[in-house]
This record gives structure tokens, sequence and C-alpha cells, in this order.
């Protein structure tokens, strides 16, 4: 896999500093976090996915039902770039979308963010990520930036709003309300959360 990737890298002259600066990002944010105090991979069984959003795994492994939510994040970033900054290439605005992301991750999992979640949202025993979840986190960001450049701006809102559609019915909690929760908790939503 690896050695394929390389491959792809040296055909695609490119992509090389782009992937490399992504490389160094990712690695930073491993460091910060881990210096935050968030453990390498968590202690339970399993490490690519869960199904259950409320589950004990969930922020632990790779992916998780709110890895769509980090899909999102790209779409976005993915739309704002290309408004704001039009004459950069495309494997540059995806190191700027990852680069938000990269931070995005060492912001939540600081320790003030996590006791926010704590008291704002349904997230009542959230410990905050492992940095094998922040880093599933920022490759869906990423995998949600490039499906929005090869869709356009029509399908990517398409997508944008059915993924929304998709969370709230499956987990009761999607990107805007997670937003709505963090900046303006409501009770009566908090509740309905709870009652998953």
């Amino acid at each position: 896999m690896l050695t394929l990737a390389l491959r792809l890298l040296v055909q695609n002259r490119k992509w090389i500093a782009p992937a490399v600066v992504i490389a160094l990002m990712l690695i930073t944010t491993a460091v910060v976090e881990r210096s935050q105090g968030r453990l390498w991979k968590s202690a339970g069984p399993g490490f690519f996915w869960t199904s259950d959003a409320w589950g004990p795994q969930t922020s632990q492994l790779f992916l998780d039902p709110y890895s769509f939510t980090h899909v999102l994040h790209g779409v976005m970033f993915a739309g704002l770039l290309t408004l704001l900054v039009r004459n950069v290439t495309t494997q540059w605005r995806l190191v700027m979308a990852i680069g938000i992301e990269c931070t995005w991750e060492m912001i939540e999992n600081s320790n003030v963010v996590i006791q926010h979640y704590r008291q704002a949202t349904a997230a009542v025993g959230y410990e905050g990520d492992t940095i094998l979840n922040s880093l599933g986190d920022i490759f869906s960001c990423g995998i949600g930036f490039l499906l929005a450049t090869k869709l356009g701006w029509r399908w990517g809102v398409a997508m944008f709003a059915a993924v929304e559609l998709m969370l709230t019915l499956w987990i009761r909690d999607s990107l805007l309300l997670e937003i709505l929760m963090l900046i303006h908790p409501v009770n009566a939503i908090k509740v309905w959360q709870m009652a998953h």
C-alpha cells in the first residue's frame, strides 16, 4: 500500500510537496495531542470502525459515526477555500483544509474544550479523542474535500444536506447540531439526544 502511494506521488509530482506538508501537520497534531494527555489508541478491542455513536469506542477507533461530520468539514472547506483563494491549486487548498482540521483537532482535544463538551452536549462521559481517532477525523475531512472538489458545489451542497439528515435520524446528532450545542446549548435537544 505504501509502495503504491509512493509510486502515485512520483507519477504526480505536483502532489509531492503538499503530501510532505500534510505529513508534517499530521505528525505535529499527534505530538501536540499526546502532550495534552490523549492516548494513541483505546485499550479496548478494535481498531478501524464502530457504528455505535453512543458506545465506549466512539472517538477511540480510527472511524466512527462522527467521522461523517468531518467529511462535512472537508466539503465546507472545499467550498470556502475555492471562493476565498481561487488562485491556489487544489493540492494547496487541500493542504489548507487539512491544516484547519489539524488545528481544530488539537483545540477540540484540549482539556478546556473536552470539559465544555461534557457540560453543553449529550457527550456526558466524553474523554476526548484518541490520536488514532483524530487522524481518522483528519482523513475524513480530506475525503470530504476531495469529494466536494470532484462533485462541484451543487452536488456538494446536496451531499452535505443528505449526510446531515442521515446523521440526525441515525445518531440524533450532526455537524450543525454539534455547532449549535457548543455555541448555544438547547436543553430540549440534549434531552432528545440522550433518549437514544
